[in-house]
């Protein structure tokens, strides 16, 4: 099982990542990764970044149905 290290050390090795990667990469269920990134942020030692999704290329964005599935949301350290 992953700890709280584990997760920041790949963040630290990887830059930003999403959470459904850091899942993947550790092994560890989705919800588990979400609470550890809200623990990590609340601590003070990741940060919640979102991209903009004015970066999409076929502007799509602008027509989704869900109106936010093109931005996606990132974690990084502080």
């Amino acid at each position: 099982m992953a700890t709280l290290m584990d997760l920041r050390n790949a963040l630290a090795l990887q830059g930003r990542l999403e959470a459904s990667q850091l899942s993947q990469q550790l092994t560890i269920p989705l919800p588990m990764v979400l609470a550890m990134l809200t623990r990590l942020e609340a601590m003070g030692k990741a940060q919640r970044v979102t991209e903009d999704s004015s970066a999409c290329l076929t502007g799509s964005c602008k027509h989704c149905p869900e109106g936010q599935s093109c931005s996606k949301e990132l974690w990084s350290l502080r």
